[in-house]
């Protein structure tokens, strides 16, 4: 019997006489608080409140704005929703979609499991674990217009290219890469997954750190191999990190621009436009100093989106993670 049912069973009287003798909490007033420190924690935290107004939250306020504005960012007049309409109804939107989906889908199924993976192996080598931790982090060092033009290069599709010389070796005939309507994408997720797999991996390494050697410990003696080991003890282990790494790269793809705009210009055919890139289409290049209005129409759109695709993630996942 609790503590508390023996409360709940005795007499009024005595329960009231317990009641008073129990120490009342104290009302918290603004001299307690200021007495406890508040002000000096409220004075350490104003100038990261300041940056974050300044520089974060201030450009978000003032794209909402714009976007509910015919601008050039020289002269301004209120046009309501017309921008998020005209935004709606473009054709390209629908191309624009269609190719960040793909995008996303292929850089998930291919980049989501490989740095997982590469980090599984890398936690099983007994030496040079720096020298491999250093190797896969390399491409993240580069910078990203100097690895896109690296690729660039290695993706010419005359058959003394790069990527076409090493297929002529095994005999297969050269690919178009980059210039062709079907093989675009999929190059595009390459080059991506490469730049980008280094961070996710040094990520899942320090993750595997953590996880109790006991319990591979008793897999190895239940008999388990190494993959019933990983299906059975690593990756519940890694499920809050897995989350985590999955909701971040979704957002990441859906964001795509970098590639798309040094690559291909968002050809052949619109085959590469994506959607910040047909944002920065809509600041740059449709008319005389661009139309921001639109551009942070689509912005905010985008946000939505992904803001909404995050919570609903969150909600359906957090079960999940914890158990």
């Amino acid at each position: 019997m609790t503590t508390t049912s023996i409360l709940d069973e005795a007499p009024p009287l005595v329960q009231s006489q317990r009641a008073a003798t129990l120490p009342r909490k104290r009302k918290r007033s603004f001299l307690t608080w200021a007495r406890g420190g508040g002000v000096a924690n409220l004075l350490f935290a104003l100038p990261m409140v300041l940056v974050f107004a300044v520089f974060s939250w201030s450009p978000i306020l003032q794209s909402f704005v714009m976007s509910f504005q015919k601008t050039n960012l020289i002269t301004w007049h209120w046009v309501g929703i017309d921008n998020f309409v005209h935004v709606l109804n473009d054709p390209l939107l629908g191309t624009a979609v269609l190719n960040t989906l793909y995008f996303a889908a292929l850089a998930l199924v291919f980049g989501f499991p490989l740095p997982l993976l590469l980090a599984v192996l890398m936690s099983e080598v007994k030496r040079g674990k720096g020298i491999y931790s250093a190797l896969a982090y390399l491409p993240v060092v580069i910078p990203p217009v100097v690895a896109v033009l690296l690729w660039k290069f290695f993706y010419d599709a005359s058959p003394t290219g790069v990527f076409n010389t090493i297929l002529g070796w095994v005999g297969i005939p050269p690919g178009t890469w980059i210039q062709g309507m079907e093989t675009a994408m999929p190059s595009l997720v390459l080059e991506a997954t490469w730049a980008a797999a280094g961070g996710s991996i040094i990520i899942y390494v320090a993750a595997l750190l953590g996880v109790p050697g006991e319990l591979y410990d008793a897999a190895e003696v239940d008999g388990a191999t190494v993959w019933r080991k990983i299906w059975h003890v690593t990756l519940p282990q890694l499920r809050g990190v897995l989350f985590v790494m999955l909701i971040l790269q979704v957002i990441a793809t859906a964001q795509v621009f970098l590639e798309p705009f040094l690559f291909t210009g968002g050809g052949p055919s619109n085959a590469t436009v994506t959607v910040l890139l047909l944002i920065y289409r809509y600041a740059f290049q449709n008319s005389l100093g661009g139309d921001y209005g639109e551009a942070t129409a689509l912005s905010v759109l985008l946000a939505i989106v992904l803001a909404v695709l995050s919570i609903a993630y969150f909600r359906l996942t957090e079960r999940w993670s914890q158990n």
